[in-house]
């Protein structure tokens, strides 16, 4: 059969457009535009919208989701693009999870556990990743690494026996010997309090369990007591107020254990002066260029796998698989997540991030989610050479901006890509704040750190349903949550768009949210107030939505 040359023409362009991932039908659709006559919600969210609110359309719903329903019935639709590979840099991802297995990276050019590094990258049959912590799970916090290292040198010396050579390195040991105190004393201090608590709640529920013949008793059931002895008044009164804060005593047992132990957690791992969690490794994290340890296991060491709950949980936010009928919906519909674990609880290594970051790059990445960070570090030029390097291979990073309610412009928090207050050393690094469902002066979350000149953009970051391990689900929240709902609108403008570059996706995705003349409380402070447009650089909560529309006026 004989095809004119026009034809054949029309028939090649068509070919290269899909081979690139371009398969969008043209888009009409007018973006979202003024916000700020919206009503506000005054109806509590539904269990549904709980799941689900990050997904939802501010017009319609009047909840500050990012309009990903809406971008999928009316843009979207069936309609996919080119597959692409989202880094997580984190905790780890339970890559056997429901909702993500079908949706992890596989190394083409290795071949599975034969003990032999066939794409010769100096990593040993990383099929899905890599493990740059080997079987560590709990680490120091940064500044009690300082501690340990300087300690030798200055600990009960005065300031006027430092020399001037060493008054920078004496400094940095005082500040953070002055925070280990203070945050090891709260830990310390905090795991007491409920250790004292438990103590009295457990007996008198027992008691009480015994008396009324159920432990799910209500304030009613207390108050119907006949005759309490005085013994059983105080149980009553204190029993009384634990249902102040659960909606059962056992609730309420479970949380203070659970703090127990999490604080318990924190003095034996993140202040543990004593031990060097690092040793198993037989790496020098002082050296960048000792690259080649930690192993494939890219799930962690766990065999309940709670150590990558953080990163599954991230990973399910941008990826967890669509219409399934299982689970729930991550952003995106046509991305791999390249597992990386770098991530351990306590602070990380700089070496371990700067390394992840160019393994991610060196491996066809396209996009890189880092929801963690710091506020202090031994070699953070390391870390920028890694994000220039990411920014000169076209690749896109969604950073988190942090949880403790900070002005990133006051402050610095690692990662990030500014050195000091100098210029910004990649245009393909987001900073993502969080935000809360609830639109209208408290829609920025408490927790969320922010900032004019370091924080770009906002995005749902309170309470987010998602993937858990073992085929579990659960909420939680952070900046950390934040981040990877950004890094799923950009892997869906890098899919339907690949010719767009990371720095384009960058400016679309703070060039196409939404705006609002909002004023909102800040730090979880009702008299720390600022106006909405002034707590990051665009001043807007990111939208796929209006994203994939302004993506396709730019795509040629």
């Amino acid at each position: 059969m004989k095809i004119s040359k026009s034809c054949l023409l029309v028939a090649i362009i068509a070919i290269f457009l899909t081979s690139c991932g371009v398969s969008i039908a043209p888009i009409v659709s007018v973006p979202i535009g003024n916000i700020d006559a919206l009503p506000l919600k005054v109806t509590p969210l539904s269990d549904t919208q709980y799941k689900t609110w990050g997904a939802s359309d501010l017009v319609n719903d009047t909840i500050p989701g990012m309009s990903i329903n809406k971008a999928y019935i009316e843009i979207i639709k069936n309609q996919k693009g080119k597959k692409v590979i989202v880094a997580v840099i984190d905790s780890g991802v339970d890559i056997e999870h429901e909702d993500l297995k079908n949706l992890i990276w596989v190394n083409k050019d290795e071949i599975p556990n034969n003990g032999i590094d066939d794409d010769n990258n100096g990593y040993i049959d990383d099929i899905h990743g890599w493990n740059f912590l080997g079987d560590i799970v709990g680490e120091n916090m940064e500044y009690v690494r300082f501690i340990k290292k300087f300690e030798p040198y200055f600990k009960g010396k005065p300031e006027a026996s430092i020399s001037a050579a060493d008054n920078a390195d004496f400094e940095l040991y005082q500040k953070a010997k002055s925070e280990y105190d203070k945050e090891q004393q709260a830990a310390l201090s905090n795991k007491t309090r409920y250790q004292q608590i438990l103590s009295r709640l457990e007996p008198a529920h027992k008691a009480i369990t015994e008396k009324l013949g159920k432990e799910d008793y209500s304030k009613e059931d207390l108050a119907g007591i006949k005759n309490p002895t005085t013994n059983e008044q105080q149980q009553i009164k204190s029993l009384t107020q634990m249902l102040s804060y659960g909606d059962s005593v056992p609730e309420v047992i479970e949380q203070l254990t659970e703090g127990v132990a999490y604080f318990g957690g924190r003095l034996d791992t993140h202040f543990n002066l004593n031990k060097d969690f690092r040793d198993v490794l037989g790496d020098d994290p002082n050296d960048i260029n000792d690259k080649y340890y930690g192993n494939n296991d890219v799930d962690g060491p766990t065999k309940d796998k709670e150590d990558v709950r953080h990163g599954t949980h991230v990973a399910g936010i941008i990826a967890a698989q669509r219409n399934n009928g299982i689970g729930m919906n991550g952003v995106a519909n046509n991305v791999e997540i390249m597992v990386i674990r770098a991530v351990p609880d306590g602070d990380e290594y700089d070496k371990d991030i700067a390394l992840a970051i160019r393994y991610a790059v060196d491996n066809g990445a396209l996009i890189i989610n880092t929801s963690f960070g710091k506020y202090y570090s031994p070699h953070p030029e390391w870390v920028w050479d890694a994000i220039n390097y990411a920014s000169k291979k076209d690749v896109l990073i969604v950073n988190a901006a942090g949880n403790e309610g900070k002005d990133l412009d006051t402050i610095q928090v690692y990662p990030n890509d500014q050195e000091g207050t100098g210029p910004e050393i990649s245009d393909s690094f987001i900073t993502i704040g969080a935000l809360n469902y609830n639109y209208g002066n408290n829609m920025v979350a408490t927790f969320s750190n922010y900032g004019k000149s370091n924080v770009d953009a906002f995005a749902p970051g309170v309470k987010i349903w998602s993937t858990t391990p073992l085929d579990t689900y659960d909420f939680l929240q952070g900046t950390s949550m934040a981040s990877p709902a950004v890094a799923g609108v950009a892997a869906m403008i890098r899919s339907f768009y690949p010719r767009l570059s990371a720095k384009q996706v960058k400016l679309i995705l703070m060039n196409s949210g939404l705006a609002s003349n909002l004023s909102v409380s800040l730090s979880g402070d009702e008299s720390n107030v600022d106006n909405f447009k002034n707590i990051s650089k665009s001043g807007k909560m990111v939208n796929l939505y209006n994203a994939l529309i302004m993506a396709s006026k730019m795509k040629n």
